[in-house]
């Protein structure tokens, strides 16, 4: 976890009511073709450490590469979407539009990443 991703989850907030956050599972980092090491932390502690955030209010785990909202379970599939990243890139927008849903995107902070976080600890650390 660092500052990019507290700024998001703030953001992401003050665009609605109550904020859930999808926490992608070990198995779903694995197939994301990351570093071999990672994930680097374990999703129980991930997860609890997104929760312990003020402006969290739930957090989910999936194991898919992707958290798409289920078709098949319409409690799931959010009113508000906020994601980081390019506009056309956004997973389950098509979703929730054609459910009435608003998705907004939300800026990166730049020069914040987990890769560059691990790259300058390996640095300083070799």
């Amino acid at each position: 976890m660092h500052v990019g991703h507290t700024r998001y989850l703030q953001a992401a907030k003050e665009l609605g009511d109550l904020l859930v956050v999808a926490v992608n599972s070990d198995a779903s980092v694995r197939s994301l073709n990351k570093a071999p090491d990672r994930p680097i932390v374990s999703e129980a502690q991930r997860a609890e450490v997104v929760a312990a955030l003020g402006c969290v209010d739930h957090v989910i785990l999936f194991d898919e590469p992707d958290p798409k909202p289920d078709r098949r379970n319409c409690s799931r599939i959010p009113r508000q979407r906020a994601e980081i990243g390019r506009w056309n890139a956004i997973v389950g927008r098509e979703i929730v539009e054609s459910r009435g849903g608003v998705v907004r995107t939300i800026p990166l902070v730049p020069g914040v990443s987990t890769t560059s976080l691990i790259q300058r600890i390996r640095s300083t650390t070799a």
